[in-house]
């Protein structure tokens, strides 16, 4: 899986220098042979994988006011040892709000590295970014023991508080 993950990472078209960045900073992590999953709550080890997804439909996205993190995030969750990160979306995606996946982009857009805020706050989170297909017009049910609501946010018109790279990804989804 490992492999599989890299390729994953090795796939992704920087953005800006930032992302030039962290890939390589990635890639070496990756190749330097440490546990890539987390595999005790809330973060052991201190960096490990997550799979974004934000949910889209047209000009809007759906964004969770995430208990933990106190914060207005896309949602995702941990990568699982031996699965695969679009494999972790398809999970999170029906954990997390009942929704069966269907990708725009079949390759993550964005990689991130973000140390956590809130209530787990300081460990680092490597992020890779996927957009799957949603519609606004249908009902959601959300995870409550995760978020404390789920929001549809026009592109332009999005929260403050929110992942400082979700800007970023944007502007690659919408290109």
């Amino acid at each position: 899986m490992r492999e599989q993950i890299k390729k994953e990472v090795e796939f992704i078209i920087p953005l800006d220098s930032l992302e030039v960045k962290t890939i390589a900073q990635v890639l070496a992590w990756i190749d330097s042979g440490v546990e890539l999953c987390r595999i005790e709550k809330p973060a052991t080890p201190d960096k490990h994988l997550v799979s974004y997804f934000v949910v889209v439909d047209g000009d809007y996205i759906l964004l969770v006011d995430h208990i933990n993190a106190e914060k207005w995030l896309p949602t995702g969750g941990h990568i699982e040892a031996g699965e695969h990160p679009k494999d972790t979306v398809k999970r999170e995606a029906y954990e997390e709000l009942k929704i069966q996946t269907n990708f725009i982009h079949d390759k993550p857009l964005l990689l991130t590295s973000t140390k956590t805020v809130g209530k787990t706050a300081g460990h680092t989170d490597i992020s890779l970014w996927y957009a799957i297909k949603g519609n606004r017009l249908s009902a959601l049910t959300i995870d409550k023991k995760e978020f404390n609501e789920a929001r549809w946010f026009h592109r332009e018109d999005r929260p403050m508080n929110t992942d400082p790279h979700l800007a970023r990804f944007l502007k690659k989804l919408y290109a």
